[in-house]
Formats: structure tokens, sequence, C-alpha cells
């Protein structure tokens, strides 16, 4: 079925923003979904699209987001959950409450709110939709943290780890219903996630070890997870490099440990 309708969480920067504009030159028409109000009015404005406000924490936000689009716009056709945060180990370490990049009550929560439940909850909403019309596409954003591992950053590490888990989840459950599902799980990409801002056509990573494999920009990963929707791959790498890290990883955990705690130590001087 062609996508007509597609939604977009995290929608007013970074990714995001590349994924809405990539989508609105096919001519799909796109809902640009932040809790930055006027940066998505801006996005949406752009690509003559519609914006949307929330906190995609809130369960009962994402359900009127649904219910909203559904009746104002039509089907939703595609849903892209890319909102994502992540604050770093405080001082604590891997177990530490507070974050280490910027003042949060509890990481752990707000990643968990935002980088998992987010995504079930966009499921939870879309999926009896989807397979009533027998037709449906999911894209989570996650990141290689979610197959390897963020040094500095136990939180966002796990919740991405559940993110991926989640949509193998959907993939198996719902895959032969007519859903599609693809996750997306790229390294660094030059946004302020890794402390470059937009349009800074910067690509000097604001941390260490952001440039091993190379920083790729917005538009090169948006590009990237067009492909594989078009391809309908259900895991999109925009770092290929990925590929081989996890072929390690899984023949030999224990080096994996050992070879990421002296990556670890070196970043750390």
């Amino acid at each position: 079925m062609p996508i007509k309708n597609a939604v977009v969480t995290g929608g007013a920067r970074g990714i995001g923003r590349a994924i809405c504009r990539r989508l609105s030159r096919e001519g799909i028409s796109v809902v640009v979904v932040d809790i930055d109000e006027s940066a998505a009015n801006m996005v949406a404005g752009e690509i003559n699209g519609k914006a949307y406000v929330l906190d995609v924490g809130d369960e009962s936000a994402l359900a009127g987001l649904v219910h909203d689009v559904e009746k104002d716009t039509g089907p939703i056709d595609l849903f892209i959950s890319n909102a994502g945060v992540g604050y770093g180990d405080g001082e604590e370490g891997a177990a530490s409450k507070d974050g280490g990049l910027h003042a949060i009550d509890d990481r752990w929560e707000a990643c968990w709110r935002v980088n998992v439940m987010a995504h079930v909850y966009a499921a939870r909403y879309l999926v009896p939709r989807m397979i009533a019309r027998g037709h449906g596409y999911l894209v989570n954003v996650a990141s290689a943290a979610g197959l390897l591992s963020q040094i500095g950053d136990a939180a966002y590490s796990a919740t991405k780890h559940a993110a991926v888990a989640f949509a193998e989840s959907l993939a198996i459950t719902h895959g032969e219903q007519g859903i599609d599902v693809s996750v997306v799980c790229p390294q660094a990409v030059a946004t302020r996630m890794i402390g470059i801002e937009d349009d800074s056509e910067s690509m000097d990573g604001g941390f260490g070890g952001n440039d091993v494999d190379g920083i790729l920009s917005a538009e090169e990963v948006a590009e990237c997870i067009f492909d594989g929707i078009r391809e309908k791959r259900f895991l999109i790498l925009p770092h290929s490099q990925v590929a081989t890290y996890v072929q390690r990883k899984a023949s030999d955990h224990d080096r994996w440990i050992s070879g990421m705690q002296r990556f670890r130590k070196r970043l750390s001087g």
C-alpha cells in the first residue's frame, strides 16, 4: 500500500526534521510532532505539513494524537517514533539517578518514558487500527547503543536495548497481520544529542568517541531510513560497521567487554 500520511515524533530537529523533509519530497503528508511548539510549527510550515505538540511519554497525549490525526488527516500509514533523550551518567556512575549532561530528577525514569514507553504507547493505539485496515508501518528510531552500548550513559543504553527488543516483538507478533516494522540504529549523528546544534554544519562531536566511525549528517540518516522503509528492512543501520561489531560481540562477549573497558579508559584519559 502506498504511504499517504505519516507522523514523525521528535520531528522539529535533527533526524526527525530531516525525515519530515524527506517524506514530504515524496508527496507524503507529514504531521510534525514535538514538545517544542515553535520549532514544530516552523518545520510544518516549511513542508506544508501539520504540527502537533505533545510529550511522547504521556500515554493519554499519544492516544489523543492518533485519534486527532486519523480524524482530521486520515489513516496513519507510517508512524516514525523518533523522539529520544539521553543525559549521561552522573557522578555515581551507571546506576546514578542524576544525569551528567543535563539536570534531571531521575534520568532512568525519563529515558524509560521517552525511549521505550513512547514506542509502546504509539503501537498500543495504532496496531489495532492498522490490523483492521490490513496494513501499516511502524518505525522505531533506537540507536547502535541498543545493539552494543553507549559508554558513559547506562540509562540510554539500557532503554535503547529495550526499544530494539520491543520492535522485534512487534515484527514477530504482527508481521503476518500486514504491519511492517523497522528499527533504526545509528551511531553518531550531527544533532543536539552529541552536542552539535542544528544547521551548524559542524561534524565535530560534542564528546569523546563520536568520530570513531564518522559522524553522519541528519540528512544522510534520513535518506538511509527512507531507503530502509522502501525496502521494508527490519534493521536499518546508517553506520554499516555496526553489523560487524554486533557479530564480534555475539561471538565472544567477554572479549567485547574487555575491549569496551579499554576504550572507556582511553576516552577518560
